[in-house]
């Protein structure tokens, strides 16, 4: 009477990573997910190792976590891993406000994202 094996979400050469709650606005965190999309992971990790954003170094870890995971889990090759997807999505917004001259009040809106990276093995050509 044991519970049935879900189903993985993701192919059989993939594996992925997500992470949420980013104090990011998702525009921001998008710049980062389209520089590390389609490359091979130890190109994008040396990418994200010199990026100057504040937020690359949580982007890097987000895809350390995902070429751990198609390591350990998923057993793929991690020389032949490339970032097949990398997405960004919406998440909480803290509203923060500030008073103002004859007053009125001035709204600081707080963004938080959230980033799903995927990577794919692909046998490389001769």
């Amino acid at each position: 009477m044991s519970k049935e094996k879900n189903s993985r979400r993701v192919a059989d050469n993939e594996a992925m990573a997500k992470v949420r709650m980013l104090r990011t606005s998702p525009q921001k965190l998008n710049l980062l997910a389209a520089l590390i999309r389609g490359k091979k992971v130890e190109k994008a990790l040396t990418d994200l190792t010199f990026s100057h954003k504040r937020i690359s170094d949580d982007v890097r870890k987000c895809l350390q976590s995902a070429i751990a995971n198609a390591e350990n889990n998923h057993n793929l090759d991690v020389d032949e891993l490339i970032v097949a997807e990398a997405y960004v999505g919406k998440n909480l917004t803290m509203k923060r406000g500030r008073p103002r001259a004859r007053g009125r009040f001035g709204r600081i809106i707080k963004p938080f994202s959230e980033l799903t990276i995927k990577v794919r093995q692909v046998e490389e050509q001769a």
